[in-house]
């Protein structure tokens, strides 16, 4: 069975595209991206990922080659290619070919589309486990296609034997790489972290429900977690999953975390 993407301007076999070895996301890191899940052939909060990605774009100086009716033109087209019902669709757009390694020039797009499987309920009981470590990413607010350091740190989540790690600045928490922190307080409040953080997409639409379940966005230190009653995590490709454990903290109550998820999936009428 074929698989398609799309490179400048084509729909091409994924064996049969490359990448320019001139282009400045290989040789300098530098591009920006976005990731839409589909549900039954529909990309879920589509409208949130192309604003995000056209500012991202926008903020590293890149300039997408399409309207975002063409773009939007381009993915459909690409979802009946592929006919992958339930998918990650994503969006690249890199410097491009640049003659001397450093200037920008004309950016390369390419979007690519792969079967994606929500995490199991198995897992949502069991929750994930982590590890704070200090670090802020450059830009934060931009989705870059720099994970330079959650690359680097994954021997040594595997040497913990935990799942992912949270970031924090001078005890001050802010994300973990692919996903948005969220802390349950004993009185059932909700806290997110405000500040240089990414504006995730799923995080998004959970402030919406903020009237509901009193989430906030406020500054959360290492010391809260150890007086917290429960966490979570929020993303496009697990929507949203317990925290288990963080650092030495472990969390045992996971029934508001599970009514959070079925009020946001029953509200935007996507699957669990």
């Amino acid at each position: 069975m074929k698989h398609w993407v799309f490179v400048q301007n084509n729909f091409l076999e994924a064996a049969e595209a490359s990448l320019s070895i001139s282009d400045l996301s290989i040789n300098r890191g530098y591009g920006v991206f976005d990731f839409v899940r589909t549900h039954n052939s529909i990309p879920v909060f589509i409208n949130d990922h192309l604003d995000r990605f056209y500012a991202s774009a926008d903020a590293m100086h890149l300039q997408v080659p399409y309207s975002r009716a063409k773009l939007l033109e381009i993915i459909q087209s690409l979802q009946e290619k592929n006919n992958l019902p339930s998918s990650g669709i994503r969006i690249t757009l890199t410097g491009g070919e640049s003659a001397d390694g450093y200037s920008l020039e004309k950016p390369t797009l390419f979007i690519t589309q792969q079967p994606l499987e929500l995490p199991s309920e198995e897992k949502f009981h069991t929750g994930l486990k982590m590890i704070t470590y200090q670090h802020q990413r450059q830009l934060p607010y931009i989705k870059t296609i720099d994970y330079l350091m959650a690359i680097w740190l994954q021997p040594l989540l595997k040497q913990k034997k935990v799942d992912d790690v949270l970031y924090h600045q001078n005890s001050i928490i802010t994300e973990c790489p692919r996903s948005n922190f969220f802390l349950i307080n004993y009185d059932n409040s909700i806290l997110t972290p405000a500040d240089d953080i990414l504006p995730g997409i799923t995080r998004k639409n959970l402030l919406k429900l903020s009237n509901e379940f009193n989430i906030k966005e406020k500054k959360i230190t290492i010391a809260e977690i150890k007086k917290a009653k429960s966490a979570f995590i929020s993303s496009t490709s697990k929507i949203v999953l317990p925290v288990h454990q963080v650092d030495e903290v472990i969390f045992q109550e996971h029934d508001l975390i599970k009514d959070i998820k079925e009020a946001f999936c029953s509200i935007y009428s996507i699957s669990a």
